[in-house]
């Protein structure tokens, strides 16, 4: 059998790595955390020319082989730590043609490691707009390692990195040093090779510099700090002269291969767009109109697919339930499993267009921008333009939000944009937001051409917002950290959308929506099934028996009869116990106890209400599976007759879950980034207090 091949994808941010890895990859990806640290990683299968499947792994972007940010010493641990999982056999340096310099710093850095290196340049086209050209042959002679120009945004260029990468991996080949380190540090890196005599000197400085940081023993960690003190390594002086040597020689390569035309760069017309976009008054509007048609979307491109799969499991259902024999497994089948089925499907349409079109304005370049214009707001409340990308992250989930604040310098802004965060609405309370406006908000145009229920869900979002923007202003107060902050951001290049990219993306956040999401609402569900099932026996054997005889004397109430004695049983199953003992606590909020049960349960993940819902109303009216859960909620009544779905439940509900702390994953996340459970604590009490006061106010308003 043939060593597995590794690959790692390495380069700076915006210089077009995750679009080359989906390139790659296509749809053989998988999504998961480093071992140990709770940074994001994509790793995929792809098949190189020779037969050879290997596997891609996607790094972190950096600026260089000194890490900063904790997402860079993830790069960085990767390719450097000998004792990592992932052992790389050649590494891909993606380098952006239109910031050559800074970009080859990063790229001459890993070419000293002395580990097989391929550059892969990308952005030519951008280049070739400018008036510049650059010595493809010339560039590569100078760099010393192979360089393939590619687009993967067009997939031009991919057939013939392949064949690189293969030709590499084969021939394992190693490039000469690009800069010399001898005269910088030679008697500690003679002594760090006599220990580590496979690595090349530059790796052995590195050794030197960040051994701490490396999964050293004590003993070998005693070691290299000896070789330091006895030789004054100098970490400081050895970085600065290196990165100016690097600079030196780099300088000199771009004057023999690279030429311009004229040394006044000509504005493209995407770049005046900025004129617009980032306009101190039409840049705010526009930003507003972008957001108002996502949330417009979500209903209206949406309700299509979501009626149909509505239908389809209304109609199993019934037919299964006239087919099966009335026993324990088919009561399972219908009102446990195909319950809970319905109950994640029918919201994967949503979920797919949101993140489309989020995928649509990163691809594009407009999502940076959005932090551009968001950062006098920010620091109004304490915050910078950096905390809107995990805030916008937040729209999808609040965990990799929570990690990706890791980029925040200022531990002050940092921590406060981890406590906010979980305010802003996530993909998972997308399916309560849906069912809930569509119970209790009507379909209806206003203004002639606005989606009612669209605008409730954007205000929706924008409560979220709020709320974040009030609470961090308010906390700024009380978290004594003081810290220069400054927000430096690289704005990347308008382009075209990778509909490709955008499409892997809405089925991979879907596979992941149904795949994982969904053993944990299939799970709850069966448990609800079970708790709602059954209860203490001689309570449900008294009222079986006294509905036998009502069915008995009175064959033209049937169905009545029979929904009436399954709400009975319901209500004195373990699940209704249960819901009734804590009803008389969010009563005041407009909640009955079914209700109650699915706030509970959906605090392992937000969407397992909608699973519970689908789950108690199924086993609370077997009699008639053809109904949709929204037509079973619609019908729900409390014992003295009135419908449990008003509009102020409904909007007193939907605040809740606005405002709420529902996921006991962010917490434990919570926890992890502040290396403390005093945070968490604090943020799921100021949550919970927060929700239920204003869903108080709210039902109490619109009683």
């Amino acid at each position: 059998m043939s060593k597995k091949t590794h690959i790692a994808l390495i380069g700076n941010p915006n210089s077009g790595k995750t679009s080359l890895f989906n390139a790659l990859t296509g749809m053989n990806q998988k999504v998961g955390n480093f071992p140990g640290v709770t940074v994001e990683r994509k790793t995929g299968s792809c098949l190189l020319s020779t037969g050879n499947v290997a596997t891609i792994i996607d790094l972190p972007g950096a600026y260089s082989l000194y890490p900063r940010r904790a997402d860079e010493w993830v790069a960085y641990k990767a390719i450097m730590d000998p004792f990592q999982e992932f052992k790389t056999d050649l590494i891909i340096v993606i380098v952006d043609a239109s910031n050559l310099q800074r970009n080859l710093l990063y790229a001459s850095q890993v070419i000293d490691l002395g580990k097989p290196v391929i550059i892969a340049l990308t952005m030519m086209d951008v280049v070739g707009t400018r008036g510049i050209t650059i010595d493809i042959p010339a560039l590569e002679t100078e760099m010393g390692v192979p360089i393939v120009v590619i687009n993967p945004r067009k997939n031009e260029g991919i057939a013939e990195l392949k064949m690189a990468m293969s030709k590499n991996v084969a021939n394992h080949i190693k490039p000469a040093s690009f800069v010399s380190v001898d005269e910088m540090a030679e008697a500690p890196v003679r002594e760090m090779l006599g220990i580590f005599p496979a690595l090349s000197d530059y790796s052995a400085v590195h050794y030197l510099v960040n051994h701490e940081s490396m999964s050293f023993d004590n003993d070998m960690q005693e070691k290299i700090e000896g070789i330091e003190k006895k030789n004054g390594f100098n970490h400081t002086k050895i970085q600065a002269a290196e990165i100016l040597k690097r600079y030196h020689r780099i300088g000199d390569i771009i004057d023999k291969t690279v030429t311009e035309e004229s040394k006044i760069r000509k504005k493209s017309i995407p770049e005046n767009f900025d004129k617009i976009l980032l306009h101190r008054i039409w840049g705010y509007v526009i930003m507003f109109a972008v957001l108002f048609f996502i949330f417009q979307s979500i209903f209206w491109i949406a309700e299509y697919p979501m009626n149909a799969i509505e239908w389809v499991f209304g109609k199993l259902g019934t037919w299964l339930g006239a087919t099966l024999h009335d026993t324990w497994f088919s009561n399972l089948l219908v009102n446990g499993i195909l319950a809970g089925m319905s109950g994640i499907l029918v919201f994967v349409p949503q979920i797919m267009i949101l993140f489309g079109l989020i995928t649509f304005l990163e691809d594009t370049g407009y999502m940076a921008r959005i932090s551009f214009l968001t950062d006098k707001i920010m620091r109004k409340v304490g915050l910078n333009g950096k905390s809107v990308m995990p805030m916008i992250s937040g729209l999808a989930c609040a965990v990799p939000a929570i990690m990706s604040a890791r980029n925040i310098e200022n531990r002050k802004e940092r921590l406060l944009t981890i406590m906010i965060t979980p305010l802003m609405s996530c993909s998972a309370r997308l399916p309560v937001y849906t069912i809930l406006i569509a119970l209790v908000i009507p379909k209806k145009i206003v203004f002639g051409f606005l989606n009612q229920q669209g605008l409730v869900m954007m205000g929706l979002y924008l409560l979220g917002f709020a709320m974040a923007m009030i609470v961090s202003y308010v906390m700024k107060w009380f978290i004594r950290l003081e810290e220069k902050s400054f927000f430096i951001l690289e704005l990347p290049l308008y382009r075209p959308p990778r509909w490709k990219n955008i499409f892997i993306t809405m089925f991979q956040k879907a596979k992941i929506f149904v795949v994982d999401a969904g053993k944990v609402i299939m799970v709850i569900s069966l448990m609800l099934w079970a708790l709602s099932s059954f209860g203490p026996a001689e309570e449900r054997d008294n009222i079986r028996k006294k509905y036998v005889t009502s069915l008995n004397n009175n064959p033209g109430e049937i169905k009545q009869l029979k929904a009436d004695r399954d709400a009975l049983l319901l209500e004195n199953s373990y699940a209704g116990i249960a819901g009734q003992w804590i009803e008389p606590a969010i009563k005041p909020l407009g909640f009955d106890w079914k209700i109650g049960i699915a706030l509970i349960t959906s605090f392992a993940a937000r969407e397992v209400f909608v699973g519970t819902m689908a789950t108690l109303y199924s086993v609370g009216d077997a009699a008639d599976n053809d109904q949709t859960l929204r037509q079973k909620m619609g019908a729900a009544a409390r014992p003295d007759g009135t419908k449990v779905y008003t509009q102020a439940t409904g909007v007193s509900l939907m605040i809740f879950y606005v405002l709420a702390m529902q996921c006991m994953s962010t917490l434990a996340v919570v926890k992890r980034e502040t290396g403390s459970w005093k945070w968490p604590i604090i943020q799921l009490i100021y949550m919970t207090a927060l929700a239920y006061l204003s869903s108080f106010v709210a039902f109490q308003l619109l009683s």
